[in-house]
């Protein structure tokens, strides 16, 4: 059954109307300072009406087989939609950080780079990010750049997602 856009979404979340919705699916994580990995994930966004996504990922590292193993990073936060396909996103993570990004959507991509990371004290050094989301063939597909414990802004995480 293909997505229908909701009658009361803002006009200004049409840029990303196309993200709405649980999405499941694999990914791949690897980073210098780490072994490569491999993740089951769930994405949530969600809406009420008011020009914003509430938005829920949980994942779970996963072996060769695809069986689960253990626990991954929890985020929940929101994606406030502005107009003409301006957008923000706040972040907040199980492991002690808070994320502002900023960015645009347009022709199924949002594109979206930190401004500002805040971490608790317990937290690992994290200082940048930067998200790409994009609408492949009816599935979101993304890849997160991250720097972080003394790396320069690179590859870290890579996802296709399907539909629920």
């Amino acid at each position: 059954m293909p997505f229908e856009i909701p009658d009361n979404l803002h006009p200004d979340c049409g840029p990303v109307a196309w993200m709405l919705g649980t999405w499941q699916g694999n990914g791949h994580g690897d980073y210098p300072t780490i072994d490569k990995y491999e993740f089951g994930q769930e994405l949530i966004f969600t809406h009420d009406g008011r020009p914003f996504f509430h938005y829920f990922s949980r994942s779970w590292i996963i072996d060769e087989h695809g069986e689960k193993v253990r626990e991954g990073a929890l985020e929940t936060g929101f994606l406030r939609c502005k107009p003409e396909g301006k957008m923000e996103l706040l972040l907040t993570h199980q492991t002690g950080f808070v994320e502002i990004y900023y960015g645009t959507a347009a022709g199924g991509k949002l594109d979206l780079t930190t401004d500002a990371v805040a971490r608790t004290e317990t937290a690992k050094e994290y200082t940048a990010g930067k998200r790409l989301y994009g609408n492949v063939e009816g599935d979101l597909l993304y890849a997160y750049d991250m720097a972080a414990v003394g790396q320069g802004l690179q590859p870290h995480l890579w996802a296709r997602l399907k539909r629920a």
